[in-house]
């Protein structure tokens, strides 16, 4: 035992002092920037954002990095360059409303080279401290093995907030899916639990509830929820999803929507209430303006051929063979939150009138921006390459250019974070396979600065890491119930099954 600490501190000795790099006195240079993974060059990054670590990604025997900002200079060395947490705090501190300049050299047969300099720019904008997501495997088959994780942005923590391994058994599984929050926090949330021990998870300000969110009335359980501002209402769809796969499509699967409508769940009731449930209408993703008295959502016009006689198979069937004919346009519904009553639907974007489908709405938090996804064709963007971010701006009905943040693979998942200046969403840029999580500053001005990925510890992590990002949310805080407490509740019976309001709403406006 005593010779194992006399090398482990040996050892140790011998790394501290390897730990001061100095930046070459001789060198050739080059007039292009170097090439780094992951892509930080000329970023724009919050105030309290963890420190960037990179790698040089081309060769080099030796690599050694100056970051530098009004009197304030780190230097690192080796193949992975790696900020101290401290260190990088000074530098961005220093740098505020300006930028950290970087050099990088490259040794390579004993000489250095001197790449051109770039920035890091550094927004006194905040950015929110957590963020959480869904981890699952780009696999099809392997659902149980999925948690929903959170993350500090601050720093490199990652937690659990529920694994359902925790509830799954070799004959039976569960899948967990839609994490939501009401207003970004973190003691408001829900997610669903399918299959095994199943059900809709509510936590309140510390109350804990399981929903069984099945009725006659309805399509199915809440899918896609979307919280209200402040009253404790969930707006869902209800969808009957399937999924089919390419045989020789660059897009791998194919998940789509047979039906769909859009429900309202009372939280303090345990009541739901049917919002649009024409047979006619694919509606889904809705999402709540800030005020609280907009709701927006998707919804494609899809009129089956094939007689309800034929079977769900055979419908089923014919929205696969169909599918270039599903686009989804953005559409919105007034809500008076004192009467609990849905105004007619008024249509937002008619992407199918550019041979589009646009999805996901998401609005700013000053109300102005609508954020969304637009592919080809079909409701499950995440699995098709030419899925783009685009974004109206609802004073002036224009479109609003947000090309930089795309690529020429998938952008899907998107949110904003709570004070509107980022953000956050879901890209296969990398290596179009895996979905990463990017960041992009959105200023006063409305510009959007380059999206840069999610910083990690390790560099080479996301490289290494074989499981997809799925539906990145912003949080002021961390969840604080604890996996266990979310698993033992499902294993719970729960609260009673929901209970049927006829809805109220007005028939839908004429026109598509």
């Amino acid at each position: 035992m005593k010779k194992c600490l006399f090398l482990f501190v040996t050892v140790a000795a011998v790394l501290l002092s390897s730990c001061g790099p100095e930046v070459p006195k001789q060198y050739g240079q080059t007039d292009r920037t170097p090439k780094i993974y992951p892509d930080y060059v000329d970023v724009t990054v919050p105030v309290n954002i963890a420190p960037l670590t990179f790698m040089l990604d081309e060769p080099a025997d030796e690599v050694v990095a100056r970051f530098s900002a009004s009197g304030v200079e780190v230097v690192c060395g080796n193949h992975k360059i790696l900020p101290e947490h401290n260190e990088w705090r000074q530098l961005v501190d220093a740098a505020v409303d300006k930028a950290i300049q970087v050099e990088v050299y490259a040794k390579n047969g004993g000489k250095w080279t001197r790449f051109k300099p770039f920035s890091i720019h550094v927004s006194s904008d905040s950015i929110d401290p957590y963020i959480s997501y869904r981890l699952i495997s780009p696999s099809y088959v392997t659902y149980e093995e999925l948690t929903i994780n959170q993350r500090c942005l601050e720093n490199y923590d990652e937690s659990v907030v529920y694994d359902n391994m925790l509830c799954g058994t070799e004959e039976s599984g569960q899948c967990i899916n839609c994490h939501n929050y009401q207003m970004y926090n973190p003691q408001r949330m829900q997610f669903h639990a399918r299959q095994f021990h199943g059900g809709t998870v509510i936590a309140y300000d510390g109350t804990l509830s399981k929903v069984n969110m099945k009725n006659d009335s309805i399509l199915s359980a809440g899918v896609y929820p979307a919280w209200h501002p402040w009253l404790q209402f969930i707006v869902y769809s209800t969808n009957k999803t399937h999924q089919s796969f390419h045989v020789n499509d660059l897009n791998k699967i194919e998940v789509f929507d047979s039906e769909s409508d859009l429900i309202a769940y009372d939280v303090q009731r345990n009541e739901v209430t049917n919002i649009e449930n024409d047979p006619d209408e694919f509606e889904c993703y809705p999402a709540w303006s800030p005020d609280g008295k907009w709701l927006y959502y998707c919804s494609a016009h899809f009129v089956h051929e094939v007689p309800d006689s034929l079977g769900e198979k055979e419908r089923n069937t014919e929205v696969i063979s169909r599918a270039y004919d599903v686009k989804y346009n953005l559409y919105r519904k007034s809500f008076n939150p004192a009467t609990m009553a849905f105004g007619p639907r008024e249509l937002v974007f008619d992407a199918a009138a550019v041979d589009k489908s646009a999805t996901l709405p998401r609005i700013s938090p000053d109300g102005r921006y609508l954020l969304f996804t637009m592919a080809q064709y079909g409701v499950f963007h995440i699995w098709h390459r030419d899925a783009d971010l685009h974004m109206i701006d609802l004073q002036t009905g224009e479109q609003h250019d947000v090309r930089r943040l795309n690529s020429d693979n998938t952008e899907s998942y998107h949110s904003w974070s709570s004070n509107g200046r980022w953000v956050i969403f879901s890209s296969r840029r990398d290596d179009g396979q895996y979905t990463r999580p990017f960041i992009a500053h959105f200023d006063k001005s409305g510009h959007c600065g380059k999206p840069f990925e999610l910083p990690q510890a390790d560099p080479a992590y996301h490289r290494l890491f074989m499981k997809c990002y799925n539906i990145p949310e912003f949080m002021k805080g961390p969840v604080t119930v604890r996996p266990q407490q979310f698993a033992r509740l499902l294993k719970t019976e729960g609260l009673p099954p929901v209970s049927y309001k006829q809805h109220l709403s007005p028939q839908k406006a004429s026109g598509r």
